[in-house]
């Protein structure tokens, strides 16, 4: 995504917040962003197309800076979750994203609510993910379930907490709170072997994201967190890292991964090569040449 785009994307975000969406008109984000109509156009089809780009651009940074404090560490460290998730609600917060969703909830706008409940699909997909990384292989069958109501108990925790404090929630506390309560609740139902929702359906919901993209993009992320660990303190680390983002977000954000740019930069990860090591960095390599092999087969 080009800067100007980004700017025009960040002034309407400010008007959203100041105005609200339904309230703030496209003439309104020509003026504050200094933009023409037919540039606006060029770039975005509606305000709805505009509000998407908004929430895709705040998840994709999200989910960036989520896997960037695994670098080094151990997923099955409850802490590092307690922060993955302190990050996620202040990023909600610092953007002011639930006064956004409630205003879509209740729109009449079919397509913005189910750019919402994917959201939250994903959400839910992905912490089901990281409860698979936090507890044993016994508790795997009831870990949907729990993710489940981890949501719930977070959000209503964060909600009754800030009226309690006048909208002051201390946002580690009550994290830290709700991941202490799920934690029993896992032991709980894993030992009545209770099972409310199968784990499998959790693929139904997101069609368009199949069980070996899922399988894949564990495997990026993995292997892309264990070359940025190699790097730790090097002089380097920045130039590299900037070039494993771009192979990461090339695969996982584009939907027609520009080959010839990614075989660059593997070329110029691979000058680096003593840096890395071997094994990892001819797992990445392995994983690109997979990925486009799959999507020649399946033309």
């Amino acid at each position: 995504m080009n800067d100007r785009k980004q700017h025009v994307i960040k002034m309407a975000h400010h008007l959203f917040i100041e105005k609200g969406f339904q309230a703030t008109s496209i003439q309104d984000i020509l003026d504050y962003s200094g933009i023409s109509k037919g540039t606006f156009y060029n770039y975005f089809s509606s305000k709805n197309e505009l509000l998407i780009a908004l929430f895709k651009m705040i998840y994709s940074k999200l989910e960036k800076d989520r896997n960037e404090l695994l670098i080094g560490r151990d997923p099955s460290n409850i802490e590092i979750f307690i922060k993955q998730i302190e990050l996620q609600m202040e990023m909600n917060k610092t953007n002011k994203l639930y006064p956004l969703f409630e205003e879509v909830n209740f729109s009449n706008d079919a397509d913005l609510k189910q750019i919402i409940k994917k959201g939250q699909l994903r959400m839910l997909r992905w912490l089901h993910g990281r409860f698979i990384d936090l507890f044993d292989d016994s508790k795997e069958p009831y870990l949907l379930d729990c993710a489940i109501m981890f949501t719930g108990i977070l959000q209503h925790n964060l909600k009754y907490h800030a009226i309690a404090y006048e909208s002051n929630a201390r946002i580690h506390q009550v994290v830290r709170y709700s991941v202490e309560r799920i934690v029993k609740i896992v032991n709980e139902v894993a030992e009545a072997r209770d099972q409310l929702i199968n784990p499998e359906l959790i693929e139904s919901w997101l069609p368009d994201c199949k069980k070996s993209d899922l399988n894949f993009q564990q495997k990026l992320y993995r292997t892309v967190l264990e070359l940025k660990k190699a790097l730790t303190n090097n002089e380097n680390q920045s130039k590299y890292n900037e070039l494993l983002d771009f192979v990461q977000d090339e695969l996982l954000h584009l939907k027609n991964p520009r080959k010839f740019l990614l075989e660059s930069a593997l070329e110029s990860l691979k000058a680096g090569q003593s840096l890395f090591g071997t094994k990892e960095l001819q797992k990445l390599d392995q994983l690109v040449d997979d990925y486009f092999t799959q999507i020649e087969e399946q033309d």
